[in-house]
């Protein structure tokens, strides 16, 4: 049965909320907020011929449409996130990174233990994170012990049991790192005031921890108790030393949580910093993978309550890098930054999701290498506004030295590596003297020329090494074959690397550190190279046969056997009558004698 989009619609009022599209089991699999609910749901079917192929594919499944009106676009935005928490529906992006986090724990019992766990239980005890890095939680765990001692057993330390004498002293006790709670030996006053230091320490509130104790030490002092002083002087020294390995922005900071996003063709990568009392507690990268063609704000404003409610986030102040399409509110206020400390904080967030998203795609890269190289085909396509992938490119370079053997060469690419079997060289034809146009203009003909003449493919992207010169004469050869719209043909000149192209009198400049120009530059150093190579061995095989041509009597077959024989002119000149008689007759060696005497 057909969906009749135009009838549910006049069901959807035009206010704030969450909409539902079920399929025909109706399984849950889509959940959308919106300012306004009918403008948004109809604009999925009114305008389906703009919508991406998923998305398409999505609107062709939908059976059946529930909504939920809320009072405010804040309201929609997080139970948009519960809902798809709860339900997972197929076509919503979902934080991919699903790894249970550790905790910090103060256990709910007389003379409380400190640990780390995975397991939330809802029983009355504190718990502090989830943290992101277990290296980071060990080492708050281990300078809170360090600073405080406190008991590791597991010992039912009830006053009744304490002052029945059930309990030993251990070891940890003998060590030093415990008071001996359990026969009494410490208060429980005693121990909840370390409590209450450790927990300020885990809320991020190091200043107020270390004041505490620069006034016990002060009072230690004044009561000339020495010794009580230095103890507490080593554990405001330890504390300090924690302190200088935290990220500290500004103590004008208080709470906020700071997110960030990078994204690629399919994936996305959202950073998130939580900051409390000017310091950096928290941070996570995470990757999401994009099902509907969504952009950076639709994912950002998906990943954020997400990232919130997994790290239990509940600051009011939220910075991003723009505008999300969410109005704030007294609960939950959204800021860009332009300057400051907050702008300060945003750009660090933006360095740790670029370096995230840089070495993801590497090991992305390393596993599937088409990945790499089809993501440079289309920074490639991007960055020199191409058509079409530069599947295949070619270049041309041009060797002479003051016009004499001037040479062509032309070398391929094929997905962004060299197709040496597609190499080509031209000994040029129809040109007199140093001109460096017409040999390049005959080279580019003769080539294409050729393609297609074979019906062989033409390559997407031609790249000439020289400037608006040597552009111009490629170009006149590519209008006499008529192909001059099938190709794009661009020039790379050499002292600046900027790049030309036809009719445009303002050069192209690519960033020296892009992948584009890294490419374009290899183009032009292999034309270069295979050019050089070819342009020598024909100066040097040329060298040879003209000298040898000189001597009247000695022919060009002659002249090839003595040359494969002895390879030079030099070792023919040095070699034996014996050796000569083995290519030359009498009168030929009579002829190479007299030719050689004359020359010395």
């Amino acid at each position: 049965m057909e969906f009749d989009y135009k009838k549910e619609l006049t069901k959807i009022p035009h206010k704030p909320g969450v909409y539902q599209y079920f399929d025909k089991d109706d399984t849950l699999i889509y959940v959308g907020k919106a300012k306004n609910l009918r403008n948004r749901v109809g604009s999925y079917f009114v305008n389906e011929n703009q919508l991406n192929s998923k998305t398409r594919v999505l609107v062709r499944k939908i059976r059946r449409i529930a909504f939920t009106i809320v009072d405010t676009e804040i309201d929609a935005w997080l139970l948009e996130n519960n809902l798809i928490k709860k339900h997972q529906p197929r076509y919503n992006v979902m934080l991919k990174d699903d790894k249970t986090y550790p905790w910090i724990v103060i256990k709910n019992e007389p003379f409380p233990r400190i640990f780390w766990t995975r397991k939330y239980i809802k029983d009355g005890s504190k718990y502090y994170g989830p943290y992101a890095s277990v290296g980071m939680m060990h080492i708050i765990l281990d300078m809170i012990r360090e600073l405080f001692p406190l008991r590791t057993c597991n010992l039912s330390l009830t006053q009744e049991n304490i002052s029945k004498g059930k309990f030993k002293v251990c070891l940890e006790y003998q060590l030093g790192n415990c008071l001996g709670p359990c026969e009494g030996y410490q208060s429980e006053e005693n121990y909840d005031e370390n409590l209450s230091d450790i927990k300020d320490i885990l809320n991020g509130k190091i200043a107020v921890v270390t004041n505490r104790i620069k006034e016990q030490m002060n009072e230690a002092v004044q009561q000339m108790d020495f010794e009580g002083a230095h103890k507490l002087k080593i554990k405001l020294d330890k504390l300090s030393n924690y302190q200088s390995k935290s990220t500290v922005v500004s103590s004008s900071i208080t709470n906020v949580d700071v997110f960030s996003i990078a994204s690629e063709d399919n994936y996305a990568f959202v950073n998130f910093l939580k900051v409390v009392n000017g310091v950096v507690i928290q941070t996570q990268t995470v990757e999401l993978k994009k099902r509907l063609d969504e952009t950076n704000e639709e994912l950002l404003a998906i990943a954020i309550p997400q990232l919130r409610s997994r790290f239990r986030s509940h600051s009011r102040e939220i910075i991003v890098p723009f505008e999300l399409d969410i109005e704030s509110n007294e609960d939950i206020k959204f800021h860009v930054p332009k300057l400051g400390d907050k702008k300060k904080l945003l750009e660090l967030s933006q360095k740790n999701v670029a370096y995230f998203k840089k070495e993801r795609l590497l090991q992305y890269e390393k596993l599937n290498p088409e990945v790499k190289t089809d993501r440079i085909l289309k920074q490639m396509q991007k960055d020199l506004r191409l058509p079409q992938l530069p599947k295949h490119i070619e270049c041309f370079d041009n060797s002479n030295i003051q016009g004499n053997y001037p040479v062509s060469a032309v070398v391929v690419f094929k997905d962004s590596k060299p197709s040496k079997k597609d190499y080509r060289h031209f000994n040029v034809k129809t040109v007199e003297g140093p001109n460096d146009f017409a040999t390049m203009e005959e080279a580019v003909f003769r080539r294409y020329r050729r393609l297609l003449d074979e019906d062989q493919t033409l390559p997407q992207l031609i790249i000439i090494d020289g400037g608006k010169g040597q552009l111009g004469a490629a170009l006149k050869s590519l209008k006499l074959l008529g192909i001059e719209k099938q190709v794009t043909v661009i020039g790379i000149a050499k002292r600046l690397e900027e790049l030309y192209y036809p009719g445009d009198q303002y050069p192209l400049y690519l960033d020296k550190k892009s992948e584009t120009l890294k490419i374009i530059q290899h183009l032009r150093d292999e034309a270069h190279r295979f050019g050089i190579t070819f342009h020598r061995n024909q100066r040097s095989r040329k060298t040879f046969v003209s000298e040898l041509d000189n001597i009247p009597g000695i022919g060009k077959v002659t002249v090839e056997k003595l040359l494969k024989t002895f390879k030079s002119v030099k070792k023919v000149r040095e070699a034996s009558e014996e050796e000569l008689k083995k290519v030359l007759n009498l009168k030929q060696m009579q002829a190479l004698k007299t030719y050689f005497a004359d020359k010395s």
